[in-house]
Parts: structure tokens; sequence; C-alpha cells
């Protein structure tokens, strides 16, 4: 039988004991295990071992990846990534912005120039968990920036700051011939600029309406939404002619399950729990181009 997943594990503190207790994981689980190879990384470790499964079906992949998450072992964490993934010639990486590709949720940066910023980012956190329906509680958020002069977009794009190792991991997938996409349901006018430095392929967003100068506290057209973000996933995909098998999502919040749900891996980085439970894998630190490890770029 020929190795068809790969385990990759990143983290902080990547020790061998560790990687033991994940062997006998594995082994239980029903996995062959090949001997590590170590990665060099100066912030934080990377190992990457063949596997042998079996059952390497969707389902008996699921499986396996829920006895590795149930194992909890402290330290560093485990992605279980098909191999065909991993060597696909083009893949498709797409990303969540806010608290995913940046560090920051826009629309609390916005809601501090009206003295609104608690409140609003209340809302967010209660929405990011799933609690709220995703597009009515953004119409409520952007309420608050109604009369708010147009120039605060500007001031608040030079406060956002790219979450640590996304410039290197959209240049690393670029580099090797790949396509990088971001969808957001943040705004327009704080993610162009931002896609045009990191030179996305596709990037969406929803557009704050701006009349005389002033924002009227509403967007325009259809919400980004969970289920746009999948829609955009699946549409980007096809136009590149890169199937579904070998896309990557990126995400956080609530919003962001249907997109990591469809795509060929699903990976949480720094989630709220409800995405972290489902989700294929998670990154449980500061640092985004973990991802490039994972897809194997």
């Amino acid at each position: 039988m020929t190795s068809n997943v790969t385990a990759v594990s990143y983290g902080l503190n990547v020790t061998p004991t560790g990687l033991e207790q994940l062997r006998s994981v594995l082994t239980t689980g029903g996995a062959r295990v090949l001997p590590e190879n170590s990665l060099g990384d100066e912030r934080y470790q990377v190992s990457v071992a063949e596997l042998e499964l079996p059952d390497a079906t969707a389902a008996g992949l699921a499986g396996l990846r829920r006895v590795v998450a149930e194992a909890s072992i402290s330290g560093f964490d485990t992605a279980l990534v098909p191999n065909g993934l991993r060597s696909a010639g083009r893949k498709l990486l797409i990303m969540d912005v806010d608290s995913t590709l940046i560090q920051q949720e826009v629309i609390e940066l916005l809601a501090a120039y009206a003295g609104k910023r608690e409140e609003v980012a209340a809302v967010t956190e209660a929405a990011m968990r799933g609690e709220l329906d995703f597009t009515q509680s953004l119409h409520a958020r952007v309420q608050v920036l109604a009369g708010l002069p147009a120039d605060v977009v500007h001031s608040v794009r030079r406060e956002v700051k790219l979450s640590e190792g996304a410039a290197e991991l959209v240049a690393a997938f670029k580099a090797a011939g790949h396509v990088v996409a971001v969808v957001s349901g943040g705004f327009n006018q704080i993610l162009e600029p931002i896609a045009g430095e990191l030179g996305l392929d596709y990037w969406q967003a929803n557009e704050l309406e701006i009349v005389d100068g002033a924002l009227t506290g509403k967007v325009l057209g259809a919400v980004v939404d969970r289920a746009a973000k999948e829609k955009y996933l699946r549409e980007w995909a096809a136009a590149e002619g890169i199937a579904m098998e070998h896309t990557v999502a990126v995400g956080d919040g609530a919003n962001d399950l249907d997109m990591l749900g469809a795509a060929g891996i699903g990976i949480a980085f720094n989630a709220k729990p409800a995405v972290r439970a489902v989700a294929d894998a998670a990154i449980n630190m500061p640092y985004l181009d973990a991802v490039r490890h994972v897809a194997g770029v």
C-alpha cells in the first residue's frame, strides 16, 4: 500500500514525546506511520509524516481526524491531508480577511470613529460564534457608521495590519503557480489596496455606500455571507480549472463554515470553538504561513 495521507504537525512546542504520542494515536486509529521529517522554522516547528490508511475515503479520514483531535496532544496541532491535494500541480487558496488575513475586525475599527466600538465588537463576536444571523448583524453594525466622513476609511486602512506570515503565505503560493483569493464579510474600500499589494488573483467583499462624502450606514447590493463565500470558492475554482479537492480554505468565524466545508481542506485559524470543532484542521498560533506546510507548498 502506498502512502495516501500526510500528517503535518506544527506548533510552538513539537516535542519528540508529543510526536510519539501522536504516532501511537494514529496507529491505534489504523494508520501505518512512516518516519517523520522535520522542517526548520525559527518561529515554530513543523514535522511531516506519511501515512498509509486502510480507509482513505472521506469518511475514514474524518474518523481519524476526530481521533487525533480528541487525543488533545499539547504543544502542537496536526493536520491530516490527502496526498492528492499536497501534490496537486495547481491549487486554490481562499481566505477570510478579518481576523484571518488581517489581525483586526475592520467594522470595529470603523465603529471606533463613531464612539461605538465596544457595542459593535460584542455583536461581531456573537455573529462569529454563529449566534446571530450574519447579514442582519452586518446591517445593524454598519448602521452605526451613518454620518461618518468617508475619510475615516483611509484612516482605518492605515490601522490595518496583516496577520504574521500572511504576506509570506501568499508569496509562496503565487511563486509556486497557485491561485490565491480572499472573500470577506468586510468592505471593498479596505480590501482593495491590500489585494493590490499582495497581488491576489480574486477578492470580494461588501461595498460601503458613500453619498456626498459621508457613509450612509448601508452596504450596496447583496451581503457577502457564508453562502456567498462558498459560492465564490466554487466559481473561482471552476474559472481556474482547479478541482474542489485541490482547494484550501482558511477562516475563523461561523460565516466561513460553508467555505471550509466545501474546500479540499478547511483550516480554522485561531477560530471560534464552533469552527474548530468542524474544520478539517486548525492553526492555534499567530503564524498564518503554517497553511503552506499543510498544503505542501
